[in-house]
C-alpha cells in the first residue's frame, strides 16, 4: 500500500480529466470523460442530469484516470457519490472507498490479492 502523497503525485501527472463510470437504470455502465478536481479528500467532477441521475439512484461509482503509456498504470477511484447542484449545473462528489493504481504487467508481490501490477493508495480517514 502506498501513501496519499502517491495519490497527489499521480493525480498530478494524469491531469484534470478522467472517467466518471455510473449505472443505468437498465444497470448498464455509464461512462463520460469529464473534469475532475480533488478537494477535502473528495473527487468533484462537473457532469450532465443525466450522469446526476444515474449517480443518484445508485451512488457506487467509479473514477478511471487512463492509461499514458504503455508501460503506464491506471488510477482507479471506487466510491460512493452525492450530488449537488451549482451555478454551472449538477456535481457529483465521489468519497473514495477504495484507490489502486492498476496494470496488466505481473506483480512483484506473489501473495497480493491481485493478479497484475496492482499498488493500492491509502485513503486518508480525516
Amino acid at each position: 500500500m502506498v501513501g496519499s502523497s502517491d495519490l497527489e503525485n499521480a493525480l498530478r501527472e494524469r491531469g484534470g480529466h478522467a472517467y466518471l463510470i455510473s449505472v443505468t437504470d437498465q444497470g448498464g455502465p455509464h461512462a463520460i470523460y469529464v473534469p475532475v478536481r480533488y478537494e477535502s479528500d473528495e473527487f468533484v467532477a462537473e457532469v450532465g442530469a443525466r450522469t446526476a441521475a444515474f449517480a443518484a439512484a445508485r451512488p457506487r461509482v467509479s473514477l478511471l484516470y487512463p492509461v499514458r503509456s504503455v508501460a503506464d498504470h491506471t488510477l482507479f477511484v471506487d466510491g460512493l457519490a452525492t450530488v449537488e447542484d451549482s451555478a454551472d449545473g449538477p456535481r457529483v462528489r465521489v468519497k473514495p472507498t477504495r484507490i489502486v493504481l492498476h496494470r496488466s504487467a505481473p506483480g512483484s508481490d506473489p501473495d497480493a490479492a491481485c493478479d497484475s501490477d496492482c499498488m493500492p493508495i491509502a485513503i486518508d480517514s480525516t
